[in-house]
């Protein structure tokens, strides 16, 4: 075997085209706040920066580089129109989601013990996001005091819960943000348990309405979490979407609560429209309704990343 000598083993970064662009994809490992790492798939746009940047995420966690790569290569027509508009970006990948680990694990609290890290839990998903965002603000090229978040489903309630508790970030999008976790909701007869693991699926979980989620949520509780937020927030729905009536309320409490949020929705039969898909053309299969909702996020976020 050859040993490498061009790669720095504490600070990997590997460099390849990406179909269709002349900006190619930085592959990197970041190191998260337990010492192991998760990859990211991140691009610049041409010359030194310092470029605000943009951080992208969609469902669960795992999947490892193989699902960035897949990403960037497949789901990367927002990351186009974010080069265009002049932003750095990048999808990210994280630890697979712990069934109500938030919710019932608390804040993680860090201690040293024999020198060394010492937590009361695990950390979570959502805190290997607060990881990377920390080190991304230390990239030459990027501009620390401008990161913007992007989350859909899942992601999006990470914006939620990211928000709630670190404030290092400048705006954050929660495009169909399944925030039931967040807004600590108790499922109806809609939601199963899997018999052999004893987890919940919660696939096809019927919350439309909002009236049925207000219902069926702790709003105190939710209420103290979203208290804490001081990052302006874009909330994005999907009309026709099983959890849209999650989506409204999540906008409804950060708007009862004074927080600096909007909220916009759209027909769409996609669930993730603002990640259009390429298709087996080889072309990205986008409509008039998602090229109007990617301008639109765009936008919202020029309003806090632009000088």
């Amino acid at each position: 075997m050859t040993a490498r000598t061009d790669i720095d083993p504490e600070h990997v970064v590997l460099i390849e085209p990406v179909p269709g662009s002349g900006i190619p994809v930085h592959l990197m490992y970041v190191e998260t706040m337990d010492g192991l790492y998760a990859p990211i798939g991140l691009r610049k746009p041409q010359g030194d920066g310092p470029f605000p940047i943009v951080l992208l995420t969609s469902g669960n966690g795992g999947g490892g580089m193989a699902w960035i790569r897949d990403a960037v290569a497949n789901r990367g027509l927002v990351m186009e129109r974010l080069l265009d508009a002049g932003y750095a970006c990048a999808w990210l990948r994280y630890r697979t989601e712990v069934e109500l680990g938030y919710h019932n694990g608390g804040r993680l609290v860090r201690d040293i013990r024999q020198g060394r890290g010492l937590f009361n839990r695990s950390p979570l998903e959502y805190e290997d996001e607060i990881s990377i965002i920390e080190d991304v603000k230390t990239l030459p090229f990027v501009d620390g005091d401008r990161v913007g978040l992007v989350g859909m489903s899942h992601g999006g309630e990470m914006v939620l819960k990211i928000t709630s508790e670190y404030h290092g970030a400048a705006v954050g999008v929660a495009s169909e943000p399944a925030a039931h976790e967040f807004l600590a909701l108790t499922p109806d007869e809609t939601a199963t348990v899997n018999e052999e693991t004893r987890l919940r699926n919660i696939e096809n979980m019927q919350m439309l309405e909002v009236d049925k989620v207000r219902g069926r949520i702790d709003t105190a509780m939710a209420s103290e979490r979203i208290a804490t937020i001081e990052t302006p927030i874009l909330v994005m729905g999907r009309e026709t979407d099983h959890l849209q009536g999650i989506f409204r309320t999540s906008y409804e409490l950060l708007a009862e609560a004074g927080k600096d949020v909007e909220w916009v929705s759209y027909d769409h039969p996609l669930h993730g429209y603002i990640y259009p898909m390429r298709g087996d053309d080889g072309e990205y299969e986008v409509d008039a309704v998602q090229e109007t909702a990617i301008a639109g996020v765009i936008a919202y976020l020029d309003r806090y990343l632009k000088p």
